[in-house]
């Protein structure tokens, strides 16, 4: 247990007062949690200016003296507004403050001070409201001068505050520790920042720790705050990829069971209509090599959509039932479970399919169902078993747990996946698959501890898809256009998705098929206000199966929330072109295969992020037919929201896409928009722009990590995993 200064209790430092503010507030506890609350901005004082030159709007500082206090209740409303009129012996200044009358106990007639704030003006009287200031004591050597200038030119640090804690409370509490605290222990080892020198200068690029923090928060010039919120940058890359490494390291220090393949995958190779492209090969052969070591694998496989990327896992999954083992395919929605049992049975192939038994356990299944799934999981003659949530459940015991294939990781937790892998005797291998491409500094960062295998190139046949935004808000009339070229495809004999953000108005904002990345940002500003068409499927199946240009044509529902035995007979009856239109919510996103399906139409398309939109988009052009797909949205040209649609209208390659999304994305939702100030988060690292720095503390984390992988001999390292990187924190970068 951590027993250092940053991990002292909050309210050793700062009171207990302010530490119970600051722990209802930002979840503070420590006093490395305040360290850690950096600034979010600096603001300027500005330049000194003289009262008579002062102009609306403008930033000032002045050096002036009180010369008369007012105190006067409110009108209309409850409470009182303090009144300072100064002076700088040229011109008056009025500074208002509401509810503050405390504040006349240090504004008294006479005081000097330095105060800084933004020019407004009220009925003709300029003044400044809530004005930052500081008052000079008797002699101080700043009432005049060159002091007085350089506190002016001071940066300010603008903090994350909320109603009850603002930034100035934070401020005051941070120099009460900053004045207290000791020379810190740097996480980051000498020899380290020793190698970051700049090579044209003798001063390091890091600072320690100490000054770090004391430059950020109580900066004199720009140069020191930046300087140090680069050390504390590499700081947090340095402790999270030196955890990642450390969870990789020791998962390949437990023992597995090895997997070689034999004359069953042989002989399925053997039997394949196709050719294996050149990716697939290559995966193969290195999750072969990863099966047959006595060290469990622990492999992402990344690959466009409809890359084959489950051909991959299905050869896995063949290379270890030939060693008496079972293989748990973890999918994240019932539709995509019973999609992949009927895709990996016609795969194997009847006698194959005989002798393996794949077996679907879902949390709906039927109870007779789900007594003879268990137990052909339990004894073993099941040597495939693909499932929901519900393998994870206390009832499902595998007779020998060789292979755990988590297909979409971004649906599912650390702790999902590790509750499977325990269900092993052994550890089993990993294999985790996703059709969301993942860029460099993203791999790097949150699945660092996976060896990653990417699969590019799709499979021969695959026809191009078309793809064309339709901008509602500069064509309205453009709304009809859509379903008369949506039934040009079905004269064709062809059939189409329409997909949609939600089920109904009631969920249109908690939708059960929506995903947690919602790219909008809350933000309605990305839309016009143009009448938008019915984005549910409940108001839009209807509309459509009464549309002139869809007439006679068979337009079904397909949601989340239908129960599972109607989903999969709607997907077949769908996959067997008994069903024209599918209008779905993103329960379609991942795993559907219909050849048939020509025509994508997304509503709404601002309502979904990059990588969800490039995946729905790949669920048609898998046959022989020539994919289209048309991304309705309301979004005004030049709003972010329009943007990521025409980008992903401009490409097909997913990997340039992610890139894109990266670039395009808050920040906070490069990880997970659930880090509001939690210690899991990151704080200050930049995952889209900073990806040479974490290249850097990776190289530099692996270096350390070699020699001393306990961090016996770097016990600040070991301390600041500890306290930066809790159970919480692995979850939450696993997660996503």
């Amino acid at each position: 247990m951590n027993t250092g200064p940053l991990d002292a209790k909050l309210s050793s430092a700062v009171g207990d007062r302010s530490a119970n503010s600051l722990k209802k507030a930002f979840g503070m506890l420590t006093v490395g949690d305040l360290l850690t609350h950096y600034p979010r901005r600096y603001a300027r004082r500005g330049e000194l200016t003289a009262l008579s030159e002062l102009r609306v709007d403008e930033s000032v500082t002045i050096v002036a003296e009180v010369i008369e206090v007012v105190e006067r209740s409110m009108k209309q409303r409850k409470g009182s507004i303090l009144e300072v009129r100064i002076t700088d012996g040229k011109g008056i200044l009025v500074l208002t403050f509401f509810n503050q009358a405390w504040r006349k106990n240090d504004l008294k007639p006479g005081v000097r001070g330095i105060f800084a704030g933004k020019v407004g003006e009220y009925r003709g009287t300029r003044q400044l409201a809530h004005p930052d200031y500081e008052l000079f004591e008797a002699g101080d050597e700043r009432d005049s001068g060159p002091e007085a200038k350089k506190w002016a030119m001071m940066p300010i640090p603008i903090y994350p505050a909320t109603s009850t804690v603002a930034s100035w409370q934070i401020a005051k509490a941070l120099g009460v520790v900053l004045d207290t605290l000791p020379v810190l222990d740097d996480p980051v080892p000498a020899e380290v920042r020793a190698a970051l020198r700049s090579p044209d200068d003798e001063t390091p690029e890091l600072l320690d720790l100490t000054t770090a923090y004391q430059y950020i928060h109580r900066p004199e010039n720009d140069g020191q705050w930046r300087r140090a919120r680069d050390t504390l940058r590499f700081h947090e890359a340095f402790v999270l990829q030196a955890a990642l490494l450390q969870r990789r390291a020791a998962l390949r220090e437990q023992p597995a069971t090895p997997r070689t393949p034999g004359a069953e995958l042989a002989s399925f190779d053997a039997e394949l209509p196709f050719t294996l492209t050149d990716d697939q090969v290559l995966v193969g052969d290195e999750i072969a090599r990863d099966l047959a070591a006595d060290a469990p694998m622990n492999r992402l496989v990344q690959g466009e959509v409809g890359s084959g990327k489950t051909l991959v896992a299905v050869r896995a999954m063949l290379a270890v039932a030939e060693s008496g083992g079972q293989s748990a395919l973890l999918a994240p929605t019932e539709v995509l479970a019973a999609q992949h049992l009927r895709s990996i049975v016609h795969t194997l192939g009847p006698d194959r399919a005989a002798r393996l038994r794949p077996v679907l356990l879902t949390g709906q299944l039927p109870m007779a169902e789900r007594r003879k799934a268990l137990l052909a999981i339990a004894s073993g003659a099941s040597r495939i078993v693909i499932g929901t949530h519900a393998l994870l459940g206390d009832q499902v015991q595998f007779a020998d747990l060789g292979l755990v294939v988590v297909d979409e990781q971004h649906r599912f937790g650390v702790e999902q996946r590790e509750s499977l892998r325990r269900k092993g005797a052994r550890p089993p291998h990993v294999l985790v698959l996703t059709a969301t491409p993942i860029p460099r500094t993203v791999a790097m960062t949150v699945f660092g501890d996976l060896d990653i295998s990417t699969i590019a190139m799709l499979p021969s046949g695959r026809t191009p898809i078309v793809s064309h935004v339709v901008p509602l808000a500069d064509k309205p009339g453009w709304w009809n256009r859509v379903w008369e070229r949506l039934g040009e495809e079905l004269e064709q004999g062809r059939q189409g998705f329409v997909v949609v953000p939600a089920i109904d108005p009631a969920t249109r904002e908690d939708d059960p098929d929506a995903l947690a990345d919602d790219p909008t940002d809350g933000s309605a500003d990305d839309v016009d206000a143009v009448a938008r068409p019915p984005a549910t499927v409940a108001e839009l199946t209807p509309l459509l199966q009464s549309h002139p240009a869809l007439a006679g044509r068979r337009v079904e529902p397909l949601h989340g929330r239908m129960a599972t035995d109607e989903k999969d007979a709607t997907m077949q009856a769908f996959a067997r072109g008994e069903i024209d239109v599918l209008v779905a919510t993103t329960v379609i996103e991942v795993g559907v295969d219909v050849p048939n399906a020509s025509t994508m139409v997304v509503v709404d398309a601002d309502r979904f992020g990059v990588s969800q939109l490039h995946q729905v988009r790949g669920r048609v052009g898998r046959g022989g037919v020539p994919g289209l797909c048309l991304f309705v949205t309301a979004a005004v040209p030049e709003s972010l929201a329009r943007e990521r649609v025409e980008a992903v209208a401009a490409t097909l390659d997913g990997f340039e896409l992610a890139q894109i999304d990266l670039e395009l994305r808050r920040e906070g939702d490069v990880l997970g928009a659930t880090q509001s100030g939690g210690r899991s988060s990151l704080k200050l690292l930049r995952v889209a722009t900073d990806g040479d720095l974490i290249l850097a503390a990776r190289e530099a984390a692996a270096g350390v990590l070699e020699g001393d992988a306990a961090l016996s001999g770097h016990p600040a390292l070991k301390a600041a995993l500890d306290r930066r990187l809790d159970d919480s924190s692995r979850e939450f970068l696993a997660k996503n």
